[in-house]
């Protein structure tokens, strides 16, 4: 079959080079899986070249290429639109391609550490130059659209290359400065932040921004920074232009509690796994505030991270309440008179409510997630309490269960059943899966044994 057309190619080249690099890189992927279609040669070929492409600039542009984000409109990071990007390195391939081929070559043989990275460097000041004679029309249209952005983007982003060569290399130090801090490792941090507010005195913060975009986790620069200054005080580091990568903790740590408290039973175990999984960001992100600074007792920072800590206690511990009335919901029960006692049994009549259902697991997905980070979290006796008194509800229930469906006063034993198997759902993220494989299990035994004997009775 013939290829697409022309045109067509044009138009997805258009799409392409708009799309982000995630995109194109699944884009990518989905072409290779779809190799022996001819159909889709060309567009193959547009995709595998764009990649190329954005893996070169990317490369030559790695100090500030994470700056580059969406439309650059967040204003509690340094950030810059996209588009901006894109700009710059069309406007080095038009202007400089000679060097552009340069560093092609350079990139084949790459090793970091190893290979000199001067042909990156001298793009870099090629689009520094560039943006700031405006001369060219994508670098006259990159400093528009950053001071669009911004006031004074353009300036700012100039600021951001100056600094591109000490980036560039602090970079490469990144994951031993991160995983541990030795008195080598941090002098050698200290050395790149004094080469870096050489170029400029008020070029510190944006170095070390410069380096968080870099990081997975932005919020774990608070290591480099505590490195430079050397476990600082609060008040040492409050009053310098560093401390605003500490109160980007604390105003994140807010945030974050914000939706563990918002979590909707109602959305699934996603839900439940992504609230756990904030839980826990949380106790790293305090975690870092009181090893990478030395806090007060009372009021300040030291004040505002301990109220932080008892907030997320008291967030989850919430939560933590909440099950036993979530669970009866799942697995109502009914109160009944047994000789002169009264007793709650299971209450096998209609299918289980799947809301309900759903909103059991979604609390019990929370409650499994939480349990790395509960010792730290400081609501750890808390969650072992109710697991173990959930847990003996469970066995309760039940055990009742399959004594009601064996002894035959089950109206619909696949109704009983239908109950057991929510059980063992539950049991399952409150112990392990084998915990509800086990009650599976003893349903199926208890219908099969309540069945023949109805068929027996029948004869």
């Amino acid at each position: 079959m013939p290829g697409l057309s022309d045109r067509k190619i044009e138009i997805v080249r258009h799409l392409v080079e708009s799309a982000p690099d995630k995109v194109v890189g699944g884009l990518q992927n989905a072409l290779a899986a779809a190799s022996g279609d001819s159909v889709l040669a060309g567009v193959r070929r547009l995709v595998e070249g764009e990649v190329a492409d954005r893996r070169l600039r990317n490369a030559v542009l790695s100090p500030v290429a994470p700056l580059f984000v969406a439309d650059g409109s967040d204003p509690e990071r340094l950030v810059f639109p996209a588009r901006v990007l894109s700009l710059i390195w069309r406007a080095l391939k038009a202007t400089a391609p000679e060097e552009v081929l340069k560093a092609e070559r350079t990139l084949v043989d790459y090793r970091a550490d190893e290979t000199s990275t001067e042909p990156f460097d001298i793009l870099v000041v090629a689009a520094a130059d560039g943006l700031r004679e405006r001369e060219q029309r994508d670098f006259a249209a990159a400093a528009e659209l950053a001071d669009q952005c911004r006031k004074g983007g353009a300036e700012l982003l100039l600021s951001c290359l100056a600094l591109s060569p000490i980036v560039r290399e602090a970079t490469l130090r990144l994951p031993e400065w991160i995983s541990r801090t030795t008195d080598e490792r941090a002098a050698a941090a200290r050395v790149a932040y004094k080469d870096a507010v050489a170029i400029s005195d008020d070029a510190g913060p944006r170095f070390f921004d410069m380096l968080a975009a870099q990081l997975a986790e932005r919020w774990t620069i608070l290591r480099i920074v505590s490195a430079v200054m050397d476990r600082p005080t609060e008040h040492y580091l409050a009053a310098s232009e560093l401390s605003v990568f500490a109160t980007r903790v604390m105003d994140e740590i807010d945030k974050n509690l914000l939706k563990v408290v918002h979590l909707d039973l109602d959305g699934g175990p996603q839900a439940g796994r992504d609230a756990g999984a904030t839980v826990e960001l949380i106790t790293l992100q305090i975690a870092e505030m009181e090893n990478a600074i030395e806090l007060g007792r009372e009021g300040g920072w030291g004040g505002r991270v301990q109220k932080q800590k008892k907030g997320l206690a008291a967030v989850v511990e919430g939560r933590l309440r909440e099950l036993e009335k979530v669970i009866g919901q799942a697995l109502p029960s009914q109160t009944v008179r047994v000789a002169r006692m009264m007793k709650s049994l299971p209450r096998l009549t209609g299918e289980p409510d799947a809301k309900a259902v759903a909103r059991a697991i979604t609390l019990l997905t929370f409650i499994e997630s939480v349990r790395t980070s509960a010792n730290y979290g400081g609501f750890a006796s808390t969650r072992a309490k109710v697991v173990e008194k959930t847990g003996e509800t469970l066995d309760d229930y039940v055990e009742e269960a399959l004594a009601l469906i064996r002894e035959g006063v089950v109206e619909d034993p696949e109704t009983g059943r239908a109950f057991l198997h929510v059980a063992a759902d539950c049991a399952a993220l409150l112990r392990e899966p084998r915990a509800g494989d086990v009650i599976r299990r003893r349903a199926t035994a208890a219908l099969g044994a309540a069945q023949a004997e109805a068929a027996a009775a029948a004869e």
